[in-house]
C-alpha cells in the first residue's frame, strides 16, 4: 500500500524539530541502556557506513535523537558487503530488537529474506518497497528535492555547464538526476548537463575521478548522488579551487558544508533522520504501520539547507516560487 506521510507525521517530525563492537559481519556500536524491559532498535548500513557523510550517518543521528526523546537502546552494524546484510539483519532478530532499520535500496532483498523468515519481527527501510506484512517502507520524493538546486545551478552556472555524480543507476538515484536536470532546464534552458555514473557508493577515489572529468569538461557546478563516493567531488573541487578555479559542489542527503564551505553552493537536504527518528517512535508507541510511506517537499522530507550564504537572494526568491509550485501540486516534478 502507497501513500503520503500524513501531516500528523509531518507535525511531530518535521515541525517539532525544526523547533560492544558485535561478533557480526562488520562493527557496530550502541547508545542506552539494555536491563529490563528497554525498547530495543537496530539499524544495519549499507556498504557506505556509518560515517558515510550521507544517508547512513543521517539516520543513525535519527536514531540518537530517538534515544536522546525515549531512553530506548539503539545500535547499529556495519556492512562491509552486501554479504553481511542478511548475518547483520539477523543477528538483531535473534538479540530480540523489537524494530530493525536497514539502510538503502540495495538492503531491500535482504529485508524480504529475513522478514519473511521473522513474521514476528518488525522492520523498517530505508529507499526500497519491501512488501511485506511486518516490514514499514520509507521513500523519499528526492527528484523534488533535486529540481530546487537545479534551478540554483541553472541560474548561476557561468560556463552553462554542470555535473551530476550518480552512486549507482538505481531508481532513488536515477529520481535526484531526472529532478536535478528538469529543475536546470527550467530557468536554462540552453544549458548542458554531463552525467557520471561511479557505480559505487564507497569509494571517494572514484568519485574524485568522476568529479575532475566534469569540471575538465566545463562543468564549474557538480551535484553528487553518491554516499560516500561523493567526498572526492569536495576534494576534487577544493584542489581545483587552491588553483584558483572557480568551482562548485551541491552536497547531498545532509548540509554538507562540512566537507569544503568554500566549494559548497548548497545541499539537497533528505530527511533521512526525521523519518528513522519519527517511525521509530511510532513504533515503540505501538503504531507499527506497514506499506509504503513517501516523505515529499511539502511534508518538509526533502529541501535546501536554511543558511545559504553563496546563493543570491534573488535566486532564492525564484527557488522558493518553485517551491510553491511543487508543494501545491502545480507542478508535477518528473522523476524518471
Amino acid at each position: 500500500m502507497m501513500k503520503r506521510l500524513s501531516k500528523g507525521f509531518v507535525l511531530t517530525a518535521v515541525f517539532s524539530m525544526l523547533i560492544f563492537t558485535l561478533a557480526a559481519c562488520g562493527g557496530g556500536g550502541s547508545t542506552g541502556s539494555s536491563t529490563g524491559e528497554t525498547f530495543k532498535v537496530g539499524m544495519v548500513t549499507d556498504i557506505g557506513g556509518i560515517n558515510d557523510n550521507s544517508f547512513n550517518q543521517s539516520a543513525w543521528e535519527g536514531l540518537q535523537k530517538f534515544n536522546k526523546e525515549t531512553g530506548a537502546e539503539v545500535k547499529y552494524l556495519e556492512s562491509k558487503s552486501d554479504a553481511d546484510y542478511i548475518p547483520n539483519l539477523n543477528q538483531f532478530v535473534q538479540n530480540g530488537y523489537q524494530l530493525i532499520w536497514g539502510i538503502g535500496y540495495m538492503m531491500g532483498d535482504a529485508i524480504k529474506d529475513v522478514a519473511t523468515n521473522n513474521p514476528n519481527a518488525h522492520f523498517g527501510i530505508i529507499d526500497a518497497e519491501v512488501d511485506a506484512p511486518n516490514v514499514e517502507s520509507v521513500l523519499f520524493a528526492e527528484n523534488e528535492g533535486a529540481f530546487l538546486v537545479g534551478v540554483v545551478a541553472g541560474k548561476m552556472t557561468k560556463t552553462g555547464k554542470v555535473g551530476f555524480v550518480g552512486g549507482a543507476e538505481i531508481p532513488v538515484i536515477k529520481r535526484f538526476e531526472a529532478g536535478f536536470v528538469a529543475g536546470m532546464k527550467a530557468v536554462n534552458p540552453n544549458a548542458q548537463v554531463l552525467i557520471n555514473y561511479t557505480g559505487s557508493f564507497n569509494k571517494p577515489d572514484e568519485g574524485k575521478a568522476a568529479a575532475a572529468s566534469l569540471y575538465d569538461q566545463g562543468a564549474d557546478i557538480v551535484f553528487h548522488a553518491a554516499g560516500q563516493t561523493g567526498d572526492g567531488v569536495f576534494s576534487e573541487a577544493k584542489e581545483r579551487r587552491k588553483q584558483g578555479q572557480e568551482v562548485w559542489v551541491i552536497g547531498v542527503d545532509r548540509d554538507q558544508r562540512d566537507l569544503g564551505p568554500e566549494v559548497t553552493l548548497t545541499s539537497m537536504l533528505k530527511r533521512v533522520d526525521i523519518a528513522v527518528d519519527t517511525i521509530s517512535t511510532q513504533v515503540k508507541d505501538g503504531k507499527f504501520e506497514a506499506g509504503v510511506k513517501v516523505l515529499t517537499l511539502a511534508d518538509g522530507g526533502v529541501d535546501l539547507p536554511e543558511d545559504n550564504p553563496y546563493i543570491p537572494d534573488d535566486v532564492l526568491k525564484e527557488v522558493d516560487q518553485y517551491k510553491q509550485k511543487i508543494k501545491s501540486g502545480e507542478l508535477k516534478v518528473p522523476s524518471e
